[in-house]
């Protein structure tokens, strides 16, 4: 489809705007929404030079539209009872989910870097794209720290979402790690083939 990545643009701008009325807290909502915006404006100003495929952008929308329902609310606020109740949960796993798909930008990651034939080991390229999420996973942790460390009090419990959890950065990097692990196993099963290029590292 052409036009996929326009129509998902359209519904996020109809999403975000919608969802910017009377969030919970405005502080909050900026702070969440900021690097959305910063991803999207990313993704539009490179779009002429390098289009991704409909299943990136697919996987990319999953983590920008979880996260503007998370600024509306604050992640420990949204309505997730019921999936929470159903497994049993102590706590609200909404943002689990959220950190769980940052981990498909790593297909897109994959897929540029294919396309742009940074290598042929299709081995090095899924662990230089596992990596990329790892390492940008726990520099999003470090942002959050010095956030709370600068602000603290409600905003900064807010916009961490730790819910009282001590290793809550910990299991947020572990979540966005499998999210990647997911995606790319899905790249390597229904992605593009590339008949000169080897998963095996010694070759």
């Amino acid at each position: 489809m052409k036009y996929f990545p326009h129509i998902l643009l359209v519904l996020y701008l109809c999403f975000t705007v919608y969802l910017g009325i009377e969030p919970y807290d405005r502080a909050t909502w900026w702070a969440e929404n900021v690097p959305i915006w910063t991803v999207v404006f990313g993704l539009i100003v490179t779009y002429p030079r390098f289009r991704f495929s409909n299943w990136s952008y697919f996987f990319m929308a999953f983590w920008i539209f979880w996260h503007t329902v998370g600024g509306h609310f604050t992640f420990e606020r949204v309505p997730f009872d019921m999936v929470t109740e159903f497994f049993g949960w102590e706590r609200n796993m909404f943002d689990r989910f959220g950190h769980f798909m940052i981990g498909f930008f790593a297909y897109p990651i994959m897929e540029w870097a294919v396309r742009t034939k940074k290598s042929k080991n299709l081995g090095f390229l899924f662990t230089f794209s596992l990596f990329a999420i790892v390492t940008l996973a726990a520099f999003y942790e470090l942002i959050e720290w010095q956030y709370a460390a600068r602000f603290g009090g409600d905003q900064a419990s807010d916009f961490l979402g730790s819910q009282g959890d001590i290793w809550d950065a910990q299991k947020d990097i572990l979540s966005d790690t499998l999210g990647a692990l997911f995606v790319l196993f899905f790249y390597w099963g229904f992605g593009p083939r590339q008949k000169k290029r080897t998963w095996f590292f010694w070759k």
